[in-house]
This record gives structure tokens, C-alpha cells and sequence, in this order.
């Protein structure tokens, strides 16, 4: 037996709609926008993803070097074993992602071993990977080592679970929401824990194809990683996992916080993705009004462009969005230095540019500008 779906609470279903409308709408926005302007931001959330997931199990990555290892830049500012960590998900993510729309796709017991792998396989074999555990685990309370806030299910009832659970996942029967589908996946995976480590990233991971899998947005854009991944949304996160679960394996209790919890994620998220579109699109028709206006090349707006919303670029990543030749990249940036819109920070190897003090400041005060992020469940 399994974790089952609660019935939606009116409330839940107006926030489900209104989901449904932004991402509806959010689909509709990224077709009508130029693929040259999204590109970069396709990057940028799925390293928000990785580097959220990751954060909530210890490994700490800043987004903006998370970009820069998935553009192969290994002069970041993390230690080996969190650049480890992250190319390691960046791997199993790009897998997923590509099976949003993989036709006659099933989900199986050794397609789960094999993502787990993907994700874990540089610890093996200090610690299994891509094969379930053959023993009991817990997780302890934060900060009690002692003290087990979760004690999940035993080693030789991990098959039959599993079983039932790629069976569900399998099941195209109409019935619960795509969104509330993907939540429920990620809550029973979870708490049957089946890897001796990394089942919370696997759990996330799960989700996000499910959800990837629904139709209505590009994975980049469906994940909920990176809104878990903030310190506030984590601690809550671990609240109602705890609150939900239990001490131990109990798939009787009530899961509707769950959803409630996931539902303000979806819509969260949804906000945010819709707030960073606006920004990116008003910031790079805003850098194409000043590069006609001062003769800047039109393909150099693709740099100032990430140095304003990224905070920094560098050449290399410049040079492979523009397919450009070694040396005009760097006549290019050189230029763009020259002209005071960018300046160089750090030595030749680890070399990147952030806005110099001629960078038009309407853009950055623009792209720095908070957004307000509501609560459905108060309005």
C-alpha cells in the first residue's frame, strides 16, 4: 500500500486552476519569445534546480557557478567534492529532461537504478549505487544525531514497494492532476527510501519528470527545485515531510498537507519562472535600444545581456552562444571593456566580466528591481 491522494479542498482546486492558467500562459510566452533570448534563461533555471536540490542535501553551489560548470569552466569557486555533486545531477537532470516527450517511455525498477546511478555512481562503492539498500536507514532529527525523525521501511519490503509504485507510475488511467501526480511520486519515493543515499534528489528528480512529462512547459521550466531549495521553503519542506510521513512507514495518514505544500510550490514557481521571462525579454530589448543608438554589434548584446542578469560573463560562454571564432570573441569582449560596459574580475584561467561603470544603469536597476511573490492560499 502506498501513500494515496487526498481529495482537493475548494481552495486547492482554484489554486490548482490558477496554476494551470500561468503555466498555460507561461507556454504561450516562451513560444512567442525569440529562442536566442531564452536560451540563456533555459540554463539559468535548470542550474537554479541543481543548485537548489542540491543545497537541501548540504552541497552548496552557487546558481551562477553552477552555469558555469555545466559550460565545462571548472575556475569556480566550490570545493571538488560539491563540483562532484553537481556535475553529477547536471548528468541525470539533462537525462531527464530529455524524456519529456521520449515516445513509448515506461517507467521500471532498473530505469530507477539506472537515473540513481547517474546520480551516486562516484561514490560507489563506499556507497551502493544503482542497486537498492540491503538494510535498514533512518533519517535523524536536524541537529540529534540520536534521534531518528524518520525510520523507513525494511530492506525486504523494498521490491514488493517498488513494484507497486512503478506499477502507479505506469498507470495512465485519467484521474488525479499531472501536478498532483508528480507530488504524490515524490512523497512515496521518499519515504520508501529505497537507496542507501540520495533518495531526496531522486525523489525531486522523479517529480520534475512527471511533471516535465504533463506537456504544458519545457522541463527547464517545470522543475520546483530551486523554490524548495531556499532556506525558508526547505525548513518547510522537511516540516511537512516529517508531518505527512510519520516516524516510520505509514501510508494510512492524511496527505493533504502535502499537497497544499506542493500546490504553493507550483504556484511559486510558476510566479517566478513568469517574473525572470518579463525581465529577460524588457532587459534585451532594452540593451538592443542602447546598442543601436552606440553602435555596439548586435550579437554582443548576448553578453551584456548574461553580465546583467547573470551578474557576470564569461568569454567562453559568450563565445560558444554566438559560435564565434577564439579570436573574435575576445576582440568582442576586449571592445565591450574598452567601452566601460564591462570589467574583468580575477586572473587569466578563472577570468570573468561583470557591468563596468558605463553599463547602462535603467537595464541593472531594471534586472535588480525584487518581485513580489504572493501566497494563493491568502489571497
Amino acid at each position: 500500500m502506498l501513500y494515496e491522494t487526498p481529495a482537493l479542498t475548494s481552495k486547492d482546486r482554484e489554486v490548482l486552476e490558477s496554476i494551470d492558467v500561468m503555466r498555460d500562459e507561461l507556454r504561450h510566452q516562451v513560444v512567442r519569445t525569440p529562442m536566442k533570448w531564452t536560451a540563456g534563461l533555459r540554463k539559468t533555471l535548470t542550474a537554479n534546480a541543481i543548485a537548489g536540490s542540491n543545497t537541501i542535501e548540504g552541497y552548496k553551489v552557487d546558481s551562477i557557478d553552477v552555469e558555469d560548470l555545466i559550460d565545462g569552466e571548472q575556475e569556480v569557486s566550490a570545493s571538488e567534492e560539491n563540483k562532484a555533486e553537481t556535475m553529477a545531477y547536471q548528468h541525470a537532470m539533462t537525462y531527464i529532461q530529455s524524456l519529456h516527450d521520449a515516445p513509448g517511455f515506461a517507467y521500471s525498477v532498473w530505469w530507477l537504478n539506472a537515473v540513481h546511478w547517474m546520480l551516486q555512481g562516484h561514490h560507489h562503492p563506499r556507497k551502493l549505487a544503482g542497486q537498492f539498500r540491503g538494510h535498514g536507514v533512518w533519517i535523524n532529527e536536524p541537529g540529534d544525531p540520536q534521534e531518528a525523525a524518520y525510520v523507513a521501511p525494511d530492506a525486504d519490503l523494498l521490491p514488493g514497494l517498488m513494484d507497486e509504485l512503478v506499477d502507479w507510475l505506469n498507470d495512465e488511467t485519467p484521474g488525479a492532476h499531472v501536478l498532483v501526480r508528480a507530488a504524490m511520486a515524490h512523497l512515496n519515493l521518499v519515504n520508501i527510501h529505497p537507496w542507501s543515499d540520495g533518495n531526496g534528489r531522486m525523489s525531486r528528480s522523479l517529480q520534475t519528470l512527471l511533471i516535465a512529462r504533463g506537456g504544458t512547459l519545457a522541463p527547464e521550466f517545470s522543475s520546483i527545485e530551486a523554490w524548495l531549495g531556499k532556506p525558508k521553503n526547505t525548513w518547510e519542506y522537511y516540516k511537512v515531510l516529517g508531518q505527512v510521513g510519520g516516524k516510520e512507514w505509514s501510508p494510512d495518514r492524511d496527505t493533504a498537507p502535502w499537497i497544499r505544500f506542493n500546490l504553493l510550490a507550483y504556484h511559486q514557481q510558476s510566479q517566478s519562472v513568469r517574473h525572470r521571462i518579463e525581465r529577460s525579454n524588457r532587459c534585451w530589448i532594452d540593451l538592443t535600444d542602447y546598442a543601436e543608438r552606440h553602435g555596439i554589434e548586435e550579437r554582443q548584446i548576448t553578453a551584456l545581456h548574461d553580465a546583467a542578469l547573470a551578474g557576470r560573463v564569461r568569454r567562453a560562454r559568450y563565445q560558444r552562444a554566438e559560435n564565434l571564432s577564439n579570436q573574435q570573441a575576445v576582440r568582442d569582449i576586449r571592445a565591450l571593456s574598452e567601452a566601460g560596459l564591462l570589467e574583468a574580475v580575477g586572473n587569466t584561467k578563472s577570468r570573468y566580466y561583470v557591468p563596468g561603470p558605463s553599463f547602462p544603469a535603467e537595464v541593472l536597476e531594471m534586472v535588480r528591481r525584487p518581485v513580489r511573490i504572493t501566497d494563493p492560499y491568502e489571497n
